[in-house]
């Protein structure tokens, strides 16, 4: 038989790298898997220079950097991690341990905790007839570096908090930045609208985009209609970010066994799914009050960690200071 750990992580995102970290002070053998090429999850394959502002002790911290960090700390403990391999199917056996079965092999387990943040992924993209002529030159869904915005008119169209942040981090970077939304109300934090209201991008609400106009890959403006009213607007820009959320999509995961709903695994207080042995933290898991917010995740790692160790040794202390843990070193 291979190699049998105490615990497997599926998902190498943020959560699913603190995870690693966490089960190693606890003493737990532990493997990471992961389908992407690297790890980080959302933050490094999609905005490394975004700002995440959930993370205790940073005012602030760009993506790439908090994966940076969290690899690092990950890597304490020597934990196996297996990249560009997707998680098919586990299958429990009568002793207890499990099977995963993947895209290249089969991997055993004692336990699992499954941190694969929203699962596959897709943005939500506009809904015009024109749009694929300008993707991935001047119409972009997510963003890998902000230098390639310096000096131009920028048009950011979304209400949540990736929008806002994008409109802020662009302000100094940008000739100008505009922000469009197609209701009055954004969805974003209350410190990020205040900050949002005393800056200089420029506002436009309830607004949507009608029209992109352009000629080969370069958009030269943007058509804007008043929601439920005739009033349009013509924009002047370089390039159009657009923030209206992802797609998202648990895939294997659904055929596991596991209790679920939309796109999440249920829960109870210990990060317990359905099935004995299976944890579950960060985005995938769902229980009622749940915030969707990386500070969250990190607690619910510890959660699951020192419930997974109980599970797999009863004498074992329910949670342990870390303070203890490094004492002797």
């Amino acid at each position: 038989m291979k190699e049998m750990v105490d615990i497997t992580i599926i998902g190498a995102g943020p959560i699913g790298l603190f995870s690693a970290f966490y089960a190693g002070m606890r003493e737990a053998s532990v493997k990471v898997i992961d389908s992407m090429p690297e790890v980080g999850g959302q933050l490094a394959a999609l905005y490394p220079e975004k700002y995440i502002y959930d993370v205790a002790g940073f005012p602030g911290v760009k993506a790439k950097d908090l994966v940076k960090e969290l690899h690092k700390q990950a890597l304490t403990f020597s934990p196996s991690i297996c990249l560009n391999e997707q998680v098919l199917d586990i299958i429990r056996l009568e002793n207890g341990t499990f099977e995963i079965y993947t895209t290249k092999t089969v991997h055993y387990s004692k336990s699992i905790l499954i941190s694969a943040g929203a699962g596959a992924f897709e943005p939500r993209k506009l809904k015009l007839a024109n749009i694929a002529q300008f993707e991935e030159h001047t119409l972009h869904y997510f963003i890998r570096e902000l230098e390639r915005f310096r000096n131009k008119r920028v048009l950011v169209c979304g209400g949540g908090d990736s929008a806002v942040d994008w409109a802020l981090a662009l302000v100094d970077i940008a000739e100008d930045v505009t922000l469009v939304h197609r209701r009055d109300a954004f969805r974003a934090h209350e410190h990020s609208l205040t900050q949002l209201k005393h800056s200089s991008v420029t506002i436009l609400t309830p607004y949507e985009v009608t029209e992109l106009i352009g000629k080969e890959h370069e958009i030269h403006h943007v058509t804007l209609q008043k929601v439920k009213e005739q009033d349009r607007k013509t924009v002047t820009v370089d390039e159009v970010i657009v923030n209206y959320g992802f797609i998202t999509n648990i895939g294997p995961i659904k055929s596991w066994g596991l209790e679920t709903t939309k796109n999440a695994v249920f829960v109870n207080g210990k990060m317990e799914t359905n099935i004995p042995g299976i944890y579950a933290c960060g985005d995938i898991c769902s229980y009622e009050g749940k915030p969707k917010l990386i500070a969250t995740g990190f607690g619910e790692a510890t959660i699951a960690i020192n419930h997974a160790k109980a599970y797999l040794d009863p004498k074992a202390k329910l949670s342990v200071h870390s303070t203890h843990l490094f004492s002797s070193s």
